[in-house]
């Protein structure tokens, strides 16, 4: 999963219904295709090429408009010619807004996975759409009712689609702010029960939006460390699984209940919990507070550098995640982040938010999240951070990957003879001669060296290293004389230490 590009700046336009969503990877195992569909901000198009209104109203082709004969009756009875033209004009008014919304949406994949420019104008004009959208269903609700046949489902569908662009924006933009966003939309669905009705209808690839729903909604609580309401919806996720399996004989059967696994996996292995002087447990989190920011040594000096942008690389064998993010990646994330603002208690109230006032100073620094990438891929990733990193800024690379360690014997100590960590490959190569072919002399192409990663010591830099061979960074080379921190896991841990022992050093690097 990678997301992100480097500048933070607020939709032009804030939803909130106050009803109060990749470095691609190489070709993986279908569960793994269909939980990153599942999950991706276009996960839906084929759903979405199925017709939605009710048949025989309107047919959308791009832009181009062709009304249809009104099949008797628009859900109300009345001929073709009984419909007034204002209540046309609002069904029209509505198709359109609908389908721009859908072409926009569905064109978020083609947006740049790195980069500040191209993507922030066309997100703004997504919200702006989806703005007017959901204005306009809440005004002309009746008439879309009678005429349209709106159907709750559709509804929230809308506030899904919205819930997803604010998830997609905070991973473009690192603010936790826009988590709360999301959860707001997709907690109202919930409230609102307006997937209850699909279940009665003979379509399962409506059902299949409301797993979905459940999905995307169980990851945004997990980033907010909201977990009595994630192991609540694992509940009905499971419900709702058993009784689309039961009364459907679909080919997703496996892949639904592999996705049920792994998100019980993930709650088990994370977060960390701790018991108290009373010994009640206490629910851990990552993320920086206010008041628990550490405190400077006597003469520091504050603010020549600070942290502005994060590769964030997990490529572990067998390690616990769901969808795209282990285990490892999920910590490290929210421990370069401050605690969301505090926006919880207007998650009930109605009405559309009005944007606020834009930031002097981004909360969080930005952060790219790559799971399994290739070396060429991380490479390209790598080097648009270090293109765009601002000036007395630092990038930290941390590094969750499998170690390789160097084939035969070197007479040398250079920066590519002591292995280094797993990259991804192709997996054709993997499987066919070439790797027993390799001579022992040559070095592995599908690793990460020390080496790799000197040109961009000419800017200030943070390793972070945890793998089994994280030794082969040991003696990382300062080429350029700007600051260099190489930050090392052990390679064995005492039995009675688990888990991560680097948060504090993040918390230390991100709040300077």
């Amino acid at each position: 999963m990678v997301r992100g590009a480097r500048q933070s700046q607020q939709p032009r336009s804030r939803l909130a219904p106050r009803l109060s969503g990749t470095v691609e990877k190489p070709p993986r195992k279908r569960k793994s295709r269909f939980l990153k569909q599942l999950l991706s901000d276009t996960g839906d198009e084929e759903i979405l090429k199925r017709r939605l209104s009710p048949p025989g109203v309107f047919v959308i082709s791009g832009d181009r408009w062709t009304e249809f004969t009104l099949k008797e009756t628009m859900s109300s009875g009345g001929a073709e010619d009984d419909i007034p033209q204002g209540e046309r004009k609002t069904v029209t008014d509505f198709c359109y807004l609908l389908d721009k919304s859908k072409q926009l949406f569905n064109g978020l994949r083609d947006l740049p996975q790195y980069g500040q420019k191209q993507w922030q104008s066309y997100f703004g004009r997504t919200f702006d759409v989806y703005t007017k959208l959901w204005k306009f269903q809440q005004q002309h609700r009746q008439v879309l009712d009678n005429r349209y046949g709106l159907k709750r489902w559709q509804i929230g569908e809308i506030a899904s689609k919205i819930g997803q662009l604010y998830y997609h924006y905070y991973l473009r933009t690192s603010e936790t702010s826009y988590l709360n966003e999301a959860f707001s939309f997709y907690s109202a669905i919930r409230q609102r029960s307006y997937y209850s009705q699909v279940n009665k209808e003979d379509r399962p690839e409506l059902v299949v939006k409301k797993l979905r729903y459940y999905a995307r909604f169980i990851v945004v609580c997990l980033l907010l460390n909201k977990m009595d309401v994630v192991k609540d919806l694992v509940k009905e996720l499971s419900d709702e699984i058993e009784d689309y399996t039961h009364r459907f004989n679909t080919e997703d059967q496996v892949e639904w209940n592999l996705v049920l696994q792994e998100v019980a996996a993930f709650i088990e292995a994370d977060p960390v919990m701790v018991l108290n002087d009373d010994n009640t447990i206490v629910i851990t989190s990552n993320r920086l507070a206010e008041t628990g920011a550490p405190l400077l040594e006597q003469g520091m000096i504050v603010g020549q550098l600070s942290l502005a942008d994060a590769l964030i690389i997990g490529n572990c064998n067998n390690q616990v995640k769901f969808s795209e993010l282990t285990v490892d990646m999920f910590r490290m994330l929210q421990a370069l982040e401050r605690e969301p603002m505090n926006l919880a208690s207007q998650m009930n109230k109605p009405g559309i938010q009005e944007p606020a006032d834009k930031p002097t100073r981004r909360e969080n620094p930005h952060k790219y999240l790559l799971y399994k990438p290739t070396f060429s891929q991380l490479y390209t990733f790598l080097a648009a951070s270090f293109k765009e990193l601002p000036a007395n800024s630092v990038l930290l690379i941390y590094l969750s990957a499998t170690g390789v360690f160097p084939t035969g014997r070197s007479d040398g100590e250079g920066p590519y003879d002591f292995g280094g960590v797993l990259t991804n490959s192709n997996r054709d190569i993997i499987n066919g001669d070439a790797i027993h072919k390799r001579n022992q002399s040559h070095k592995e192409m599908h690793c990460l060296h020390p080496g790799d990663l000197y040109p961009f010591t000419r800017k200030p830099l943070f390793i972070v290293v945890d793998s089994s061979n994280s030794v082969a960074y040991k003696n990382f080379t300062n080429l350029f004389g700007q600051p260099l921190v190489c930050l090392l896991s052990p390679t064995a841990y005492p039995k009675a230490l688990q888990g991560q022992m680097l948060s504090e050093t993040s918390h230390c690097l991100s709040s300077t």
